[in-house]
C-alpha cells in the first residue's frame, strides 16, 4: 500500500472521528436547549395559571376589581412565602428610604421582625420611649391601635408605627408568662442612641456597653477602652465585659472594625449567597495593638444581627466567654434592587456564616455559660397564675425595705449606679464580673455550640 493510499485513510478516519465529536457535541447541546427550554415552559405555565385566575377574577368576582391592587397584593404574597425580610416596596415606600426625613418623624425605638409568623420584637433601643415604656424582647405584638398585626408586612407594620413626634400609639403585646394581652401606650419621639457607654466596674475591670451600631461606634469603642486603662491602677487593663444585650444590630462595617479591635487575624464573618458577588469574606488585621486581657462578653434574646457577629467571632476565635442567653438569630443579608417604574424589591441574597461556619440566620449564638435574667417575666418561666399569687401576697404585706430597683440595660442610671446595687440587680453582669476576677479563659477545645457546626460551612439555601 503506497504511501498516498495511507495518507487517504488517516484522512477519512480524522473525518469520520470529528463528525461524530460534531454530531456528539450537537446533540448535547440540542438536550441542553431541550431541558433549558422545559425549564422556561414550566415556569411559563405557572405564569399562565397565574394569569387565568387574574383574568376568572376580574370577570367573576362580586364586585369590580383594581388590577394593580391585587396585582401588587399578589407579589407581597409571593415575597412573604421566601422569609420575614423580603419585600417589595412600592414608589413611595421606596422614596421614603431615599429621602432623609429626619425630625419630621417619629419612631418608638424598637426593632422588629416577623417570627412563627407573628410580629415580635428583637429589642427595644436603648433609652427608646418603647423601652422606657416597658416594651420587652421577645413581645409578640398582636395589635397597632385597634389594628390586628397578623397579616402585616414588616414594612406596612413599621409605617403604622411611625408619626409625628410627640403623637401617642398604643400596641397591645402577647409576653411569655402573662395570659392576657397587654397594653402599651407610647410617645412617638425622633429615634437618637448613644451607641456607647462605659464604666469602671472594680479597680482594672472595665464595661463597655454598646447599644447599636453607628457610623462611629467602633471608634467610640476605641475611645471607651483609652478613658478605662487610663482610669485603671497602673493604666491597665485586668478585664473587660463588653455588654452586647438588646443591641439589635446596625451597621456590618463597624462590627467588624469593633470585633478587630480584638483579633489579629483570620475570618471575622463571612456571606454566602447564590451569586458570586454576594460570597465575602471579611478578615481581622494585626494591628500590633490588640490587647490580650480576657473578655466577657453578654448576650440575650435581643442581641441580633452585627451583635451577633462579633460575639460569634470573639467565641469562635476563643478570645472571649459568652454568658447571658442564646441569641436572636438575625443573619440574613438584604439588598435594594430597584425597578423600572420606580418601585423596588428588597430581597434576601445571602447569610452571615461565623469563623467556623455557624450559620447565624433562626440559629442565633450559644452562650458559653447560660445565665438567665430574673428580671423580667419572660425569663422568670413564671405562669400568670404564680405572678397572680406573688402579687397578691405582696399586697398583703408590703416591705417597703425589700424594694428592688431594676436598671435597664446600659441606661444612664445603670452606668452611675453603686456597684453593688448594680450587680445586685444585674445577675448576668455579676456572673461576668466573677469570671473575669477567677481568671477563667476559653476553653482550647470547641464549645458544644462550635462542636455541632464544620469546619466547612455548608451552602445556605438561598431564596430562589
Amino acid at each position: 500500500m503506497n504511501k498516498l493510499t495511507l495518507f487517504v485513510i488517516k484522512y477519512f478516519l480524522v473525518l469520520c472521528i470529528a463528525c461524530l465529536i460534531s454530531v456528539g457535541v450537537t446533540l448535547n447541546f440540542a438536550q441542553k436547549v431541550s431541558a433549558k427550554e422545559n425549564s422556561i415552559a414550566d415556569k411559563y405555565h405557572y405564569l399562565r395559571t397565574f394569569t387565568e385566575v387574574l383574568a376568572l377574577v376580574e370577570k367573576n368576582y362580586v364586585e369590580p376589581i383594581n388590577i394593580e391592587e391585587i396585582t401588587e397584593g399578589a407579589i407581597k404574597g409571593m415575597l412573604l412565602t421566601l422569609d420575614p425580610h423580603s419585600s417589595y416596596l412600592t414608589k413611595e415606600v421606596y422614596k421614603e428610604l431615599q429621602v432623609e426625613t429626619e425630625g419630621q418623624f417619629g419612631g418608638l425605638g424598637i426593632e422588629i421582625t416577623i417570627k412563627d409568623g407573628l410580629l415580635t420584637v428583637v429589642s427595644p433601643i436603648e433609652d427608646s420611649p418603647a423601652a422606657r415604656a416597658g416594651v420587652l424582647p421577645g413581645d409578640q405584638i398582636i395589635k397597632i391601635g385597634e389594628e390586628f398585626s397578623r397579616d402585616l408586612s414588616l414594612i406596612d407594620a413599621v409605617k403604622k408605627m411611625r408619626g409625628p413626634k410627640g403623637t401617642p400609639i398604643t400596641i397591645s403585646v402577647h409576653r411569655a408568662g402573662s395570659r392576657d394581652l397587654i397594653p402599651i401606650t407610647i410617645v412617638r419621639d425622633v429615634i437618637k442612641v448613644k451607641s456607647i457607654r462605659y464604666r469602671v466596674l472594680e479597680d482594672g475591670y472595665g464595661y463597655v456597653r454598646l447599644a447599636q451600631f453607628q457610623e462611629a461606634s467602633a471608634a467610640e469603642f476605641s475611645k471607651a477602652l483609652i478613658a478605662l486603662q487610663n482610669s485603671s491602677p497602673g493604666k491597665k487593663i485586668k478585664g473587660l465585659v463588653i455588654d452586647l444585650r438588646n443591641d439589635p444590630g446596625g451597621l456590618l462595617t463597624q462590627a467588624i472594625r469593633v470585633a478587630d479591635l480584638f483579633l489579629k487575624e483570620g475570618i471575622i464573618v463571612y456571606t454566602e449567597g447564590r451569586l458570586e458577588s454576594q460570597r465575602q469574606k471579611y478578615y481581622a488585621h494585626d494591628d500590633g495593638d490588640e490587647p490580650e486581657y480576657p473578655i466577657v462578653v453578654l448576650i440575650n434574646r435581643g442581641s441580633a444581627s452585627a451583635s451577633e457577629i462579633v460575639a460569634g467571632a470573639l467565641q469562635d476565635h476563643r478570645r472571649a466567654i459568652l454568658i447571658g442567653q442564646k441569641s436572636f438569630g438575625k443573619g440574613s443579608v438584604q439588598t435594594i434592587l430597584p425597578m423600572e417604574r420606580g418601585d423596588a424589591l428588597r430581597l434576601t441574597t445571602a447569610l452571615y456564616y461565623t469563623k467556623s461556619g455557624r450559620s447565624i440566620q433562626a440559629q442565633g449564638i450559644v452562650p458559653d455559660v447560660e445565665v438567665i435574667d430574673k428580671r423580667f417575666p419572660a425569663d422568670a418561666e413564671e405562669t400568670g397564675e404564680e405572678q397572680d399569687a406573688l402579687e397578691q401576697k405582696e399586697e398583703k404585706t408590703p416591705d417597703k425595705s425589700k424594694e428592688q430597683i431594676h436598671f435597664m440595660i446600659g441606661s444612664r442610671e445603670a452606668m452611675e449606679a453603686d456597684l453593688s446595687k448594680l450587680l445586685n440587680d444585674d445577675v448576668q453582669l455579676a456572673e461576668a464580673l466573677k469570671l473575669l476576677k477567677s481568671g477563667a479563659r476559653p476553653k482550647v477545645e470547641a464549645s458544644a455550640a462550635q462542636a455541632e457546626a464544620k469546619p466547612d460551612a455548608p451552602q445556605p439555601q438561598a431564596a430562589p
